[in-house]
């Protein structure tokens, strides 16, 4: 089972993407976070495999965060909605396994956590900052070109469990 915590600001976003990962037979989500804060303190407590967090976020950021957690055994996914320069460098240097769009693919969520917990490292290709060497990156990046988007999924998932979307 692949122990999950996941944090994020936008409270109806959190519990979505729980419920959506809790659906996973091999996931579960063991614990939800506002902010960054919130997700060191349950990333310490808690000892899950993966913390997928929101980039901007209030006490402490998503990379803030990440940067913390480099010496923890806890795989770190960012999610953020557009790039940022300087954003994937840090990531990078955070030791970031996942750097992926909100709109990223709706079925690579759960494949992606899969592919990292394999060993794998996974970044959207819109992410990734324009001037890079390869010599800045140790594991060629996986990426995913598939339609759809975690946004649209989660909407798809309240429409059907009754959830307000908007």
């Amino acid at each position: 089972m692949i122990r999950i915590v996941i944090a994020e600001d936008q409270a109806l976003l959190l519990e979505a993407m729980g419920n959506l990962l809790n659906l996973e037979e091999d996931i579960e989500v063991v614990g939800q976070a506002g902010n960054g804060l919130e997700a060191l303190t349950l990333v310490k407590k808690l000892q899950p495999d993966v913390c997928i967090m929101d980039i901007e976020m209030p006490e402490k950021t998503g990379l803030e965060a990440a940067e913390e957690l480099q010496h923890i055994n806890c795989k770190v996914i960012i999610l953020t909605t557009f790039a940022r320069p300087g954003y994937y460098q840090r990531a990078m240097k955070a030791d970031v396994r996942g750097y992926l769009l909100k709109d990223d693919p709706s079925e690579q969520l759960a494949s992606s956590i899969r592919s990292i917990m394999d060993g794998k490292r996974i970044f959207s290709d819109e992410l990734m900052d324009e001037v890079t060497s390869e010599d800045s990156i140790s594991q060629k990046p996986t990426h995913h070109n598939k339609t759809g988007s975690v946004r649209n999924y989660l909407t798809s998932i309240m429409d059907k469990i009754k959830l307000p979307t908007g």
